[in-house]
């Protein structure tokens, strides 16, 4: 990552470095993420050239795994769709709504320094982040990937889905759970119009509705599932640790090994069948996955990987800065 976010930084001219940097911490920025089709911070692809942007894919893609990457690159292209779909309309300000250029990316800190220093890569459906500290990344959410449409046809029968396992492996679970586990985990039968935890900087935990989310998990929990169920949900859970790079996703998964997999709750909104808007969540200690599909005829999924502790690396910048205190 100090490599590939040196040699981007190193291609920039001085105006093109100060829209792409701010200095450490730059709080209020540095935990700004979206994932709709706005301006995200940062330098957009669309005002780099040909070489920066590779630089800047580079870059991305030492924050993903090698399916993550090409699932993220994938969404992106998406945007030539999804023109053709909204009939090619102009965006106020833009001479084109949606666009694979309008993605951004800003560095924050020094990469490479005696600090902490992190980078985002942000975007219609793709929001990814990394902080680094003392050499190492120590937090890599959120981590979000949507695709709009969810479901497209390809030549000779195929189908274009990205993001075809979190929804097919989910279905898979709910529908093999009996009545008693069905009835503890099924939140509502109306699937919400978005995930809950939207995109705001810090999880929030508040709210009497049957899909607003608390701090003590609600679904059917691991633990009263059978041995198949169990792997079903470690499959599901996959789909969102996977997509960054396997070190790091090998270091999340570990915190649900064994047993530990017990405090994972599994929870569902909406309909089973294919083409029925529907909704799910996976939440445990330092775990909010979710995952929904409603809009747009239930084409379109959004998918965010969370943790409500450790979210831009938050707990780990405290433990730092006070170690730093005391020396």
């Amino acid at each position: 990552m100090v490599i590939a976010a040196k040699d981007w930084l190193g291609s920039l001219d001085d105006a093109q470095r100060a829209e792409a940097v701010l200095p450490w911490p730059s709080e209020e920025d540095r935990h700004r993420w979206y994932y709709t089709p706005v301006d995200h911070g940062g330098l957009p692809l669309g005002r780099m050239s040909a070489a920066q942007q590779s630089l800047a894919m580079r870059l991305l893609a030492t924050g993903l795994s090698e399916a993550g990457y090409v699932t993220a690159s994938t969404i992106i292209s998406l945007e030539n769709l999804l023109d053709r779909v909204e009939g090619w309309q102009v965006a106020r300000g833009s001479s084109r709504r949606r666009d694979p250029q309008r993605y951004w990316v800003r560095v924050f800190g020094e990469p490479g320094g005696s600090g902490p220093w992190s980078w985002r890569f942000g975007g219609h459906h793709v929001s990814i982040h990394h902080l680094i500290v003392d050499g190492a990344v120590r937090a890599s959410s959120p981590c979000f990937l949507g695709a709009d449409p969810a479901d497209a046809p390809l030549l000779g029968g195929h189908r274009l889905r990205p993001l075809g396992a979190a929804e097919d492996l989910a279905r898979d679970l709910v529908r093999s759970l009996d009545e008693e586990q069905f009835a503890h985990a099924l939140l509502t039968t109306v699937a919400p119009d978005d995930i809950v935890s939207r995109n705001q900087p810090r999880v929030r935990f508040a709210g009497a509705d049957p899909l607003s989310l608390t701090p003590f998990a609600k679904g059917v929990p691991a633990v009263v599932l059978s041995e198949s169920q169990r792997e079903a949900l470690r499959a599901v859970l996959g789909v969102f640790l996977d997509r960054i790079p396997a070190e790091l996703a090998e270091r999340e998964a570990a915190k649900f090994a064994g047993d530990r997999l017990n405090t994972v709750h599994f929870a569902w909104a909406g309909g089973t069948e294919p083409g029925q808007p529907h909704y799910y969540r996976l939440q445990g200690p330092r775990l909010l996955a979710e995952y929904d599909n409603t809009q747009r005829d239930v084409n379109h999924i959004h998918t965010v990987w969370r943790d409500p502790e450790r979210d831009f690396g938050d707990d780990v910048l405290r433990r730092h800065l006070a170690a730093h205190h005391r020396a």
